[in-house]
C-alpha cells in the first residue's frame, strides 16, 4: 500500500454547513485533523456545492427519506439473490427504480442500468451498488429486528447499497436538481464469490465513455477504498490410474499427488509489502476409504494489490503443483499421475492515486460534514475494473453500522445511517457538478 503524504487543511465555509446540518458541536466543528493534502479546487468545490441552499435541501431530503427507503432495503433484502441467480432482485429493484422516475432497464448481463443525464457538458459518473449476496439458495432471508438492529444474510452487503441508489434517485427527481454531467445508476450482478465481476466488466466492455466510478459498500470503519486488490483463482484436477488399495497397490493416487502439492504450495513465500496472499481454500477427491484415487481437486486463491507480485506467486504456486505431481509418478516410477489447471477467477488490480479528483472529493466531503478522516485502503471489489482501465474509481460508506458480512448474522443498524447516504451525494454532485451552483470537479477522459 502507498504511503500518502499528510498536511492540515480547512474548509471554513463547509464545516459551518456541516455544523448547521448535523448540528455538530462547535469544538468538533472547529478541530483540525491531519488528512492527504487536498487540492485547494477541491475544497472550494466542496464548500461551494455545501453552501448552496438546493444542496441544503437535498441533504435534508436524504435525511427525510431515510424511514421510507426502509421499506426498500426490507423488500430487496427478502428477495434472495445467490450468485449468478440475481434476476428477481434485479427486476424488483427495476420497477421500484421506474417507479422513482428513472428510465431504466435490464442489459444483456443482468444489471439494471439507468442514465440520469445532464445538461451536457460534463463527465459521466458511475454509481452502483451490487445485487448478489453470497448466499445459497433456500437461506432465510428475512429481516428481523433485535435491540434496534436489522438482521438479514446481505442485508448490508450490498442491499444497503441498492436501497441508497433508490433514494438519492428520488430525491434527486423529487427536488428537480440537474446536473452539469451525467450520473449512470447501475445495480450489478455477480461482485460476489465465483461472479468474477462478470457485471460491471460488462458494463465498462459496454460502455466507453464512463469517466469515473463511485461505488458503495458497507464499511463502517471509515475508510475509504482506493486500491483494488487483485486475484487469481484456479482449479487444479489430479488424475490418475486408479484402482484397488491393496490389489493395485503401487499405482500413484491422485489424493497424494494433491496432498504432495499442496505442501509444497505451502511453503511458498510471498512479500508483506505489496501484501500479496494465497490459500488452497477447497480440497475433495476419491471415492472409497480402500481405494487409490483416481481424481481429486484443489481450489486455490491468489490475490495481491500488486500485479507483478500476484503474478509471480502465481507462477510458483503453478510449479509447486507442477513439482508435487512429477514427486507422486517419480515414487512409484510412473508416468500415469497428469494434473490440469483452469482459472476460474480473474480479479484486475488496480489503484486510484489519492490526488486524483475523485478521491480528494471523497475525502474533503466525509471530513467537511463531520465524520473523521477516512483512510485510503486497498480491497477487492467492482473498483476493481475501472481501476484496471485507468479510470479513477472508489468505493465509500453505504452508510450505519454493520457486521457479520457473510454470515447468516449478518447485521445493519439503521440509526444515523442517513448521515454517510449526505456524505455519498455530496461527493458525487461535487464531481459531476450542480448546474447553476459548480463545476464538475471530475473531468472526462475524452
Amino acid at each position: 500500500m502507498s504511503q500518502h503524504r499528510f498536511g492540515r487543511w480547512n474548509v471554513s465555509l463547509a464545516v459551518a454547513t456541516s455544523a448547521i446540518l448535523f448540528g455538530l458541536h462547535g469544538a468538533h466543528a472547529q478541530a483540525q485533523v491531519a488528512t492527504p493534502s487536498i487540492d485547494p479546487a477541491v475544497n472550494q468545490g466542496i464548500a461551494r456545492v455545501l453552501a448552496a441552499p438546493v444542496m441544503q435541501r437535498v441533504l435534508q431530503a436524504v435525511k427525510d427519506d431515510h424511514e421510507r427507503s426502509l421499506s426498500d432495503l426490507k423488500m430487496l433484502t427478502e428477495i434472495p439473490a445467490p450468485p449468478f441467480k440475481e434476476t428477481a432482485r434485479a427486476e424488483a429493484f427495476l420497477a421500484r427504480a421506474k417507479a422513482l422516475g428513472l428510465d431504466a432497464r435490464i442489459d444483456a448481463e443482468g444489471n439494471v442500468i439507468a442514465v440520469r443525464k445532464g445538461v451536457g457538458r460534463g463527465p459521466k459518473l458511475l454509481v452502483s451498488a451490487h445485487l448478489d449476496t453470497v448466499f445459497p439458495e433456500g437461506t432465510d432471508v428475512r429481516v428481523k429486528v433485535r435491540d434496534g438492529k436489522w438482521f438479514a444474510p446481505g442485508i448490508s452487503d450490498d442491499t444497503r447499497g441498492l436501497a441508497v441508489l433508490l433514494s438519492w434517485a428520488k430525491v434527486l427527481n423529487d427536488l428537480g436538481v440537474q446536473t452539469v454531467g451525467d450520473l449512470m445508476i447501475v445495480a450489478n450482478v455477480g461482485e460476489e464469490e465465483l461472479g468474477d465481476l462478470r457485471g460491471i466488466k460488462a458494463v465498462f466492455r459496454d460502455h466507453t465513455d464512463i469517466d469515473g466510478m463511485v461505488g458503495m459498500e458497507p464499511d463502517p470503519s471509515g475508510s475509504i477504498t482506493t486500491g483494488g486488490v487483485g486475484s487469481h483463482r484456479y482449479e487444479v484436477i489430479f488424475k490418475g490410474p486408479g484402482g484397488h488399495s491393496y490389489v493395485t497397490f503401487g499405482q500413484p493416487s491422485a489424493i497424494h499427488a494433491m496432498a504432495r502439492a499442496v505442501a509444497k504450495i505451502a511453503d511458498v513465500r510471498t512479500p508483506s509489502d505489496p501484501k500479496t496472499t494465497f490459500t488452497v481454500g477447497t480440497v475433495g477427491g476419491g471415492t472409497a476409504v480402500n481405494a487409490i484415487a483416481a481424481e481429486a481437486r484443489i481450489a486455490i486463491d491468489i490475490r495481491s494489490a500488486d500485479m507483478k507480485s500476484l503474478l509471480d506467486t502465481e507462477r510458483q504456486i503453478l510449479a509447486a503443483v507442477a513439482a508435487g505431481v512429477a514427486e507422486e509418478n517419480q515414487r512409484w516410477d510412473s508416468k500415469a499421475m497428469t494434473f490440469t489447471t483452469r482459472l476460474i477467477g480473474d480479479r484486475p488490480g488496480g489503484n486510484t492515486q489519492s490526488n486524483s479528483p475523485i478521491v480528494q472529493a471523497a475525502i474533503s466531503a466525509t471530513t467537511a460534514l463531520g465524520r473523521p478522516i477516512p483512510k485510503l485502503v486497498p480491497n477487492s471489489s467492482d473498483a476493481n475494473v475501472p481501476m484496471s482501465l485507468g479510470i479513477p474509481a472508489v468505493i465509500v460508506s453505504n452508510g450505519g453500522e454493520s457486521g457479520g458480512w457473510h454470515t447468516t448474522g449478518e447485521w445493519w443498524d439503521p440509526a444515523s445511517g442517513w448521515k454517510d447516504a449526505q456524505i455519498g451525494l455530496t461527493t458525487v454532485l461535487a464531481l459531476v457538478g450542480i448546474n447553476g451552483v459548480s463545476e464538475p470537479l471530475l473531468r472526462p477522459r475524452k
